[in-house]
């Protein structure tokens, strides 16, 4: 129907909200909020700050997706620049992170902003100066900060995963994957309810997390090992609840960057190099295999269903 040039190399998730369309994008050196009509007219754009570039081939500054609350967009770049933009385009705050630590990351940051009932959350994961973070929507203060450090084997403190937003005891709860652990903390100030660990029994390097975790029903599942290994974990408890709570773990199946997709209690993990396979979130047990045709090219985009077809991009 319509296809519009974008300024510069962009990796977020188009967000559509009513006849909007929401991305991100360099423009001219500097890290930019696009807004689009239904029929494809650019209605606006703004650039926030100095871009950092991508040092990755496949990747860029701009891979963070906005999030959106109706009234309010709010933007997040590698190069740490964090805004929020009413739907005219007009800045109404905007920050950068730098001050929570250096992005030692090997690659470009990915991890996208989400909103709680009362915060815009972010997670940063990395080497050293991991942190959660809880923002007040209206004005940018930090509501509450948490760290999350812990000492891994190179690379495997570093994530690119983008948290959940879950009940817990019927409250709100963030659902962070990163430094082989899966930990589930209080929406309101952080608190750790539950952790669980044992994903890199025999500290391999580099089991880095890229691609974000999902959750159907009460079982969250995570890909690990660079998309060698899955696992589905029992949501609930308290403390460590490693030994109590994983269902089951595959050695077999998995996916490094695209997340999984998750439709109607079934669990769609796309492969780098095009295979799918559904899973029952439950048993870990395979429904059916198949594959998308070979490329020389992979798997980045994530899988999404709608209707009765898996889309993947490539």
């Amino acid at each position: 129907l319509w296809k519009v040039e974008l300024p510069g190399k962009g990796c977020s998730t188009p967000v559509v909200w009513d006849d909007r369309v929401f991305l991100t994008s360099p423009n001219d050196g500097k890290d930019t909020v696009l807004a689009f009509g239904w029929n494809g007219e650019k209605r606006w754009q703004t650039q926030v700050g100095t871009e950092s570039k991508g040092k990755h081939l496949n990747g860029s500054g701009s891979n963070p997706s906005v999030v959106v609350d109706g009234t309010h967009i709010f933007a997040l770049f590698k190069s740490g620049n964090l805004a929020c933009l009413n739907f005219s385009g007009t800045i109404i705050w905007k920050i950068n992170l730098s001050s929570f630590g250096e992005d030692s990351l090997y690659w470009d940051f990915g991890t996208s902003p989400i909103l709680t009932s009362k915060h815009l959350f972010i997670a940063l994961m990395r080497k050293g100066n991991s942190w959660l973070l809880a923002f007040e929507p209206k004005t940018g203060k930090v509501a509450w900060k948490k760290e999350r450090n812990y000492d891994t084997p190179p690379e495997c403190d570093h994530s690119y995963a983008t948290p959940t937003l879950v009940k817990h005891e019927d409250k709100e709860a963030i659902l962070v994957w990163g430094a082989e652990r899966l930990s589930l903390h209080s929406a309101l100030n952080g608190e750790m309810l539950w952790v669980s660990t044992g994903f890199n029994p025999k500290k391999k390097k580099n089991w880095v997390v890229v691609g974000s975790h999902v959750v159907s029903g009460e079982v969250a599942v995570v890909s690990y090992g660079r998309g060698t290994h899955l696992a589905g974990i029992k949501m609930g408890g308290s403390g460590d609840i490693t030994k109590t709570h994983r269902l089951w773990t595959r050695k077999n199946t998995g996916c490094f960057v695209p997340t999984p997709a998750v439709s109607n209690g079934k669990i769609y993990i796309l492969r780098d190099r095009g295979e799918v396979h559904c899973i029952d979130p439950k048993t870990g047990e395979s429904h059916w295999e198949a594959a998308f045709p070979r490329s020389s090219s992979s798997f980045y985009g994530s899988p999404i269903v709608a209707g009765n077809k898996l889309y993947a991009p490539r």
